[in-house]
């Protein structure tokens, strides 16, 4: 594990793979999280890339500091990190929560990005089934009492690698609220100019619906592609995978899934 020095935290990430000639992938979990969550796709990611994990604001190796959880001010913390470490412009990945940093990486930080893979990412805050906003919403201090009573494997993993096991009830319950805030980024959808492949579950926490209008916004879908694909944009170009099999829960390990981020990163 190494650490970073951005914007008032000591952030930690993981690198793997080989630098080679390529971007590099940086990579970000979910909430609750950390970089490990990657770890049992990330043999078929690094084969031929530099790939680095990040643990954002609170979570993982990375300590919290005096600051309310914002997908845009960890963004600001990705994009600082990819100038510091000089990486960019690099291919970026959010799964959920970090899918939702991505994001506003993309929109803010345009110029640090190749290309973008978000998994299981919504573009506003709706698109979450009622009862998966109930839950964002139950997350709170007695809940992570609740968690770490019961040995519960958001709890295992943190406290594994925390370095102030304290803060726990401080993490769940900043994330509660920044899952629970309302967004509607669908205005925003469109100015995303890196190549951009959306992932989801075919059992996702999120309807089907939203997946199909997000990649609309990204100008995918409109029109049929004739039996020899003239009607295909030009290259590179935005895509949208939906696995077979899967939840919300596993997406982000899904064999199926390394080979669909290889096949689009190249």
């Amino acid at each position: 594990m190494a650490y970073v020095d951005v914007n008032g935290l000591s952030l930690g990430y993981e690198e793997h793979g080989t630098k080679g000639d390529g971007a590099a992938l940086v990579m970000l979990h979910g909430g609750l999280g950390s970089g490990d969550m990657f770890e049992p796709i990330l043999p078929a990611l690094t084969e031929n890339r530099r790939v680095l994990t990040v643990d954002l604001q609170g979570n993982g190796r990375t300590a919290d500091i005096d600051r309310p959880f914002s997908f845009e001010a960890m963004a600001d913390d990705v994009a600082a990190f990819i100038d510091r470490l000089e990486l960019g412009p690099v291919d970026l990945l959010g799964y959920s929560l970090g899918g939702g940093v991505a994001f506003q990486v993309a929109v803010r930080h345009p110029a640090l990005l190749r290309r973008l893979v978000l998994l299981s990412t919504p573009c506003k805050h709706e698109a979450w089934f009622p009862e998966v906003i109930a839950g964002m919403r139950s997350n709170s201090p007695e809940s992570a009492e609740m968690m770490k009573t019961y040995n519960a494997p958001p709890y295992v993993a943190y406290a594994r690698v925390a370095p102030r096991l304290e803060d726990w009830p401080k993490l769940v319950t900043q994330t509660g609220v920044l899952v629970s805030s309302e967004y509607d980024w669908t205005d925003l959808a469109p100015t995303i100019t890196a190549p951009t492949l959306l992932a989801y579950a075919d059992a996702d926490s999120i309807s089907t619906t939203h997946m199909a209008e997000f990649y609309g916004l990204l100008g995918g879908g409109k029109r049929d592609a004739g039996w020899e694909g003239s009607g295909l944009p030009p290259r590179p170009v935005h895509q949208l995978a939906v696995l077979p099999g899967t939840t919300h829960y596993d997406l982000f390990m899904a064999p199926a899934l390394h080979d669909a981020i290889n096949a689009f990163l190249g």
